[in-house]
């Protein structure tokens, strides 16, 4: 493996400085991750999170740990019950579908499943276990049916947030309650309500409190003492302070070595919120663009850094991500026309080229220099991998073209570049389950339902352009073009033949001068031309400007 010299460094939220990684127990590694309360339909928020985990996952996997990783549901919660009224369901069967339903967007975001997904519901036997031992312990108190943490007697309380306890003012997040000994005291189980889930315990029937639940569950899965704890930065107060507190007050040798935060999304950049109309969930995302468009753009931002989501830049990664997957098809394609065309179809020889050996280097390289740097993502999309890309798509070209010299040492170079670029796209989490060829037409499905066209509608203005221009009715042609283009749908004229395609691509801004070339990446698309409006039309130096699609 390259670069096996290269430390792997974390930003530690406890210590807010990069850490080298060192497992507590070397070659194995033991993760913690906060998951969703299951009352609704994720949101991009949500995405940000477990891609970014799901990216700290692969690559501890593929740097060679052995991962536990854990990631919990909260099913019995305020939000939940009040949701369940709503819609006059049970609230256990409502929280069970809204968890399924998440999995369904992490599948489809290439999460990869943790080891442990445990729920609420299944574990009270441990909640009410560790909440015994707080007590004994003299760090909790129960009051009618109650039970509150005091974190008077936690004197470190507030070290991972760096908030002082006197800064906490009640009603401030913390519930106002005069039976609580301090303000700040936070509910480690709470008296049942008419009509509320509820289960037996030594104080009464009632349920689990917010931050008791993690605590028990982590210490069930991983023991006290584990290696990484991760989750939202809006985790870090009050509830992973209060983890900290409760899991060392029923056990002194509690200690977590990592806590590892994300940052926040914006929506062109305001606070994404319900109440500004500017909520999106995973759901209405994917259902306009492809889930792998929507991974690529989380991760062309720094997982720790702000994002702001906009149509323009979904748009963008969406185009990315299309073209390399049109790289990917078009140089396995001119591969296996290479291979059925010779006698040693399943034996590449040659010589791998400098500038492959090259390429494949840097890939390498970067790869594990930039991850290892506290999963710095953005240099990686746009630097090696492009230039793989490139390449790639060169020696497609030198396949399908009478250049039979230089064929041998192509193809080995198109062997070898693939093998490399899906070996990053896996560890990046872009590399789908499905054939590229499956890929690409999920693409265009995606874009069609933006454009509200169907693909019959494309293949018809097809054919009236390709008549207008056999009629010398070029202007006719040029507004069937232009037209599709404001959509999002691009049409490419195939060199040396009377052949129209289309792809997706951003859509224009409605001008009247004629859009420059295109930067085209699939090795296919080179050989086509982006379907130009007549000669006889006036040139134009005006470039290719984006119209933000429609908003979700």
């Amino acid at each position: 493996m390259a670069n096996e010299n290269v430390e792997f460094q974390v930003y530690n939220s406890m210590t807010r400085q990069k850490e080298v990684f060192v497992p507590k127990e070397p070659g194995k590694v033991k993760m913690y991750v906060c998951g969703v309360t299951s009352y609704d339909y994720s949101h991009i928020g949500h995405a940000r999170a477990y891609v970014a985990f799901d990216l700290l996952y692969r690559y501890l996997k593929y740097l060679g740990y052995e991962v536990v990783y854990v990631r919990n549901f909260t099913d019995v919660d305020d939000k939940i019950i009040r949701r369940a009224n709503e819609c006059g369901e049970d609230p256990t069967a409502l929280s069970g579908r809204y968890c399924e339903e998440f999995l369904k967007d992490m599948d489809d975001l290439q999460c990869l499943r943790p080891t442990h997904q445990p729920r609420v519901t299944e574990h009270m036997e441990q909640i009410k276990e560790m909440i015994d031992k707080i007590i004994t312990n003299g760090c909790a108190y129960a009051v009618n049916g109650d039970v509150f943490f005091s974190v008077d007697s936690f004197p470190e309380y507030g070290r991972l947030s760096g908030r002082k306890l006197e800064d906490n003012r009640a009603g401030e997040r913390v519930e106002v309650d005069a039976r609580k000994r301090n303000p700040a005291d936070f509910a480690l189980w709470k008296a049942a309500k008419p009509g509320e889930p509820s289960w037996e315990s030594p104080w009464g029937l009632g349920r689990p409190g917010w931050h008791i639940e993690c605590s028990a569950m982590s210490s069930h899965y991983l023991t006290h003492s584990f290696d990484i704890h991760g989750g939202g930065m809006d985790l870090t107060f009050p509830h992973h302070e209060n983890e900290i507190a409760q899991s060392c007050a029923a056990c002194p040798d509690s200690n977590i070595s990592y806590w590892m935060h994300n940052g926040f999304v914006n929506i062109d950049d305001e606070k994404m919120s319900k109440s500004l109309g500017n909520f999106f969930t995973i759901r209405e995302v994917t259902r306009l663009y492809h889930p792998l468009a929507l991974r690529y753009f989380l991760l062309g931002n720094h997982y720790r850094s702000p994002v702001n989501y906009s149509i323009s830049q979904i748009e963008i990664a969406s185009d990315s991500v299309f073209k390399i997957y049109q790289t990917l098809y078009d140089a396995e394609e001119a591969l296996s026309a290479f291979q059925q065309g010779t006698e040693t179809a399943t034996n590449v020889r040659g010589r791998l080229s400098p500038q492959a050996q090259e390429c494949i280097k840097n890939l390498r390289n970067e790869l594990r220099t930039k991850l290892s740097d506290d999963l710095h993502t953005p240099t990686i999309l746009n630097a090696a991998l492009q230039d793989a890309l490139k390449v790639m798509n060169s020696c497609s070209t030198i396949l399908r073209k009478k250049q039979k010299q230089q064929h041998p040492s192509a193809a080995l170079a198109i062997t070898e570049l693939l093998r490399e670029v899906k070996a990053v796209l896996d560890v990046l989490g872009l590399l789908a389950g499905s054939t590229y060829a499956e890929v690409l037409q999920q693409f265009k499905e995606r874009a069609l339902i933006r454009a509200e066209l169907t693909e019959e509608d494309v293949l018809r203005a097809i054919e009236e352009r390709a008549l207008a221009r056999k009629n010398k009715d070029f202007a006719r042609g040029d507004q069937i073009r232009t037209a599709l283009a404001l959509k999002g749908i691009s049409l490419m004229d195939i060199v040396g033949t009377t052949e129209t395609v289309w792809r997706p691509a951003r859509p224009e801004q409605e001008q009247p001068a004629a859009p420059a070339q295109p930067n085209q990446s699939a090795a296919a698309l080179q050989q086509e031309q982006p379907a130009a409006p007549s000669q006889q039309m006036p040139p134009t130096a005006n470039p290719q400007q984006e119209q933000p699609a429609a908003q979700l």
